[in-house]
């Protein structure tokens, strides 16, 4: 599928657009091989399936990254690479072992990343926050996940607390592997503090972020 737009011109050649959507490109690559490896948890094939339909959802978010970064004449491989090691050390240290853990992980972890990369995208050009937005469509997946987890919940309260712990490990992880990809790549970093008009703003980003987490963490009825 080709791009939705051609790059701005301003933004040809832009080092932190080019690493903003490499970071994404690889998410969605690696969202992609988790999404279709956790639908096998699945206890039934219902659900297995709308996993593995998120998943091609996830390649096909890819594709479009991946033409847009060639766009600017750069590898795809290429513009992901600084950033496996982070995502892999994140997924590394939240394989989930239940279905349920892979539907929070789906929904909550992935939803913060989303919101993340939702306010980074009112900080570049306009074409470039056209496609991040339209990759970070969620299709669906808020439905399902609170289906999936309100019905356990209220078949077993229990499964409650031992979710709503095993959402925080994702934040904290996702906190973490961004600290270090922000501090890896400072492209990356100043448009992060530019953007936001100077180091007062990122708080603020912070705050709006952890405020929606916070709201699909009442979603699914478990704690924040």
């Amino acid at each position: 599928m080709p791009p939705t737009t051609a790059p701005d011109a301003a933004a040809e050649g832009s080092e932190a657009v080019v690493d903003l959507l490499g970071v994404l490109a690889y998410g969605e690559l690696s969202a992609f091989d988790r999404l279709a490896d956790d639908a096998r948890l699945a206890p039934g094939l219902a659900g297995r399936a709308e996993m593995s339909a998120m998943a091609a959802v996830e390649f096909g978010h890819y594709r479009l990254l991946a033409d847009r970064i060639a766009g600017y004449g750069v590898a795809p491989e290429q513009a992901m690479a600084p950033f496996v090691a982070a995502l892999e050390a994140y997924h590394s240290l939240t394989t989930p072992s239940t279905w349920l853990e892979a539907v929070v992980k789906a929904y909550v972890g992935d939803g913060m990343a989303g919101d993340f990369f939702r306010e980074v995208a009112t900080l570049v050009d306009n074409s470039t926050g056209a496609l991040i937005r339209e990759v970070l469509t969620e299709a669906g997946r808020a439905e399902f996940a609170v289906r999936e987890v309100q019905a356990a919940v209220a078949e077993s309260p229990a499964v409650a607390g031992r979710l709503a712990l095993w959402a925080r490990r994702l934040v904290g992880e996702a906190i973490s592997q961004t600290q270090h990809v922000l501090a890896d790549r400072e492209s990356l970093m100043l448009l992060l503090v530019e953007g936001t008009g100077g180091l007062t703003g990122v708080p603020a980003l912070i705050t709006r972020i952890t405020d929606r987490h916070a709201e699909r963490m009442v979603e699914l009825g478990l704690d924040s």
